[in-house]
């Protein structure tokens, strides 16, 4: 039986639409982004750390959908933490001025962890910060002091860091966590200044955990925390109020 042009034509056109609806069914569609916290985040870099230090973390912190401003301590942090605190308290208030935000989320390095606890225990911070996340910060001290490691710095900071430092002594007294502030500490086994590594961690009810507690063959020394992608992933999730994990085998 002969069949018209058109009757071909008709058919070709239905078998083309069957195979166009065949291949959208194939097309991945985008999982959506898993929502973020409320609230805005100011990254704060360490001692002798500009503040393009943490440029990597900010921009995968910005990948996942948070508003990221990064700072750097006064002279390099190398000068008294408790008057690098007023700069954190400053870049905190500009953050929420220009979001709108009531509170702001920390991530802080070394000693940028103690500058802004410095801010939320004693210029009124912990009205302002929801959460606070350290990453390698000598809570309880670091071994840079006491084996005179700051010698050749001139760092008022860095001697402030020594374990039990006046500094440090005065930073601890009473509660670790003031306010209803939501404080995680991230340390490495790796980390070669804060020694023992315990002393990156908070008392009080902070949530403690290495990184190898969940990459146990990842080796990350004290800079590498604000480097290694996979310690982004724990800080991702800190922020969002999840259980900690990650990716072991980001890079």
């Amino acid at each position: 039986m002969r069949v018209s042009r058109q009757t071909i034509r008709g058919r070709i056109a239905a078998l083309l639409g069957v195979l166009l609806t065949a291949a959208s069914l194939l097309v991945a569609v985008p999982a959506p982004a898993q929502a973020a916290s409320a609230n805005p985040v100011l990254v704060v870099a360490g001692i002798l750390e500009p503040a393009s230090t943490v440029d990597t973390l900010a921009n995968r912190l910005r990948g996942d959908g948070f508003t990221v401003r990064t700072m750097g301590l006064p002279g390099l942090g190398r000068d008294d933490i408790a008057l690098s605190a007023p700069a954190v308290r400053d870049a905190v208030s500009a953050l929420r001025a220009e979001t709108g935000a009531a509170k702001v989320d920390i991530v802080a390095h070394s000693e940028g962890g103690l500058a802004s606890r410095y801010y939320i225990k004693f210029l009124g911070g912990d009205t302002q910060v929801g959460r606070l996340v350290t990453l390698a910060t000598p809570h309880y001290g670091a071994i840079v002091g006491n084996m005179g490691i700051c010698i050749p710095t001139f760092s008022t900071a860095c001697w402030q860091m020594s374990m039990g430092s006046d500094f440090l002594n005065n930073l601890n007294a009473g509660d670790d966590t003031p306010g209803a502030v939501k404080y995680t500490a991230l340390a490495s086994l790796n980390d070669e200044f804060v020694r023992p590594t315990t002393n990156a961690f908070l008392e009080d009810g902070a949530t403690n955990a290495y990184v190898q507690s969940y990459c146990a063959l990842r080796v990350v020394y004290h800079i590498e925390m604000v480097y290694e992608h996979f310690v982004e992933n724990l800080v991702r999730s800190a922020l969002r109020d999840q259980p900690l994990s990650a990716n072991c085998l980001l890079i």
